[in-house]
């Protein structure tokens, strides 16, 4: 993490990044619930029988696409927040997968994805489970630039 601003002495790289982070997930989960609903006619429908699958393979591959593409999904960008690796680079396609994968174990895991939010709320770096793993975090986006 040597890298990466020291949340002590540069807290506005981490200033309302959890709540920046929630909000987020609200605007890419819209986001992926209506590219889903818009994908049903191209399945004869019958996709509402594994509508579930459905979202996470588009979520899935929305989230690795966005990520990869600008270190940030769309309701990233939206709220000024971006990933950076423990070196302080965005995030390449390999990482974003790893991210995203790390991700999907967690919301499929009730007990990790409350570990990984409790993670974000008392860390000093507001980092979840899976960024404590690839040693990865969220900053804000002004301050970064």
């Amino acid at each position: 993490m040597f890298h990466l601003p020291d949340p002590d002495t540069q807290s506005h790289f981490y200033e309302a990044v959890p709540t920046k982070r929630l909000l987020a997930w609200v605007v890419d989960t819209v986001v992926i619930v209506l590219t889903c609903v818009a994908v049903l006619p191209f399945t004869a429908f019958t996709g509402i029988f594994f509508f579930p699958l459905l979202i996470l393979t588009v979520g899935f591959a929305y989230r690795v696409v966005t990520i990869a593409s600008g270190s940030a999904t769309w309701g990233m960008r939206l709220f000024a927040i971006e990933f950076r690796t423990a070196q302080g680079e965005r995030f390449d396609l390999g990482t974003a997968f790893a991210h995203t994968l790390g991700y999907s174990i967690s919301v499929a895991l009730p007990v990790i994805q409350v570990v990984s939010i409790v993670l974000m709320l008392t860390t000093a770096r507001g980092q979840g489970l899976t960024d404590h793993v690839l040693g990865t975090v969220a900053l804000n986006r002004r301050a970064a630039a």
